[in-house]
């Protein structure tokens, strides 16, 4: 789904009223590009690309996706995931357990358990209970995919160490906030605190 420019400023502008910490954030960073264009990957590259990420550097994920869409033929499939063998896999980079996870995705995807190309019009709820139900996949990879492929602008992934981080940072916090503390904190921004998430990322790159 896309957000429109308009709706993201309108956004950000409730986040700035909301905790004027955020305001020199956004003069340096801009308005926030999540969900501003719709997806070019389909659901489950996405969902499998949310599986690679999970504690790697960015720089890591992205060379393991490419050696992943080499094994499948240019293209992440179900079809094909269930085509290659764990050991390709394991060979590409992936653990044992993301191995199983993806190949377990593609298996609910092919039996119909998941029906992943309309998760976009389930609610938030929905989606995340679905997709937990699978082994392996858990609320940091569902939060990933409802907010960058989805564009679900209420998303609030405190389990998520840079979005926290970034939130002590914004505040100038000389101890760290736990998941439970700043999921409070983040309630007066609903119904935008995928943005506010947003910010925190960034926050991270100011020196």
């Amino acid at each position: 789904m896309s957000v429109s420019l308009h709706k993201m400023k309108s956004a950000v502008g409730e986040i700035c009223e909301a905790d004027k910490r955020f305001v020199p954030i956004v003069a340096t960073h801009g308005i926030c590009t999540m969900g501003r264009s719709i997806s070019q990957v389909s659901h489950f590259e996405s969902l499998v690309e949310s599986v690679i990420s999970q504690q790697l550097a960015v720089r890591a994920a992205d060379t393991i996706h490419a050696r992943l869409l080499a094994l499948a033929n240019g293209k992440i499939t179900p079809q094909r995931i269930s085509k290659l063998q764990p050991e390709q896999m394991r060979a590409a980079g992936l653990s044992g357990a993301k191995t199983k996870t993806i190949m377990g995705l593609s298996a609910a995807t092919l039996s119909g358990e998941v029906a992943i190309n309309d998760l976009h019009l389930l609610d938030d709820e929905i989606v995340f209970e679905k997709l937990t139900s699978l082994w392996g996949i858990g609320p940091w990879t569902v939060d990933m995919f409802m907010m960058f492929q989805l564009g679900r602008l209420d998303i609030w992934p405190t389990g998520d160490l840079g979005v926290r981080r970034g939130w002590e940072r914004i505040h100038n916090l000389r101890a760290q906030i736990e998941p439970a503390k700043l999921h409070l904190r983040g309630e007066k921004f609903r119904p935008y605190r995928s943005v506010v998430a947003w910010y925190c990322w960034r926050a991270l790159e100011n020196k």
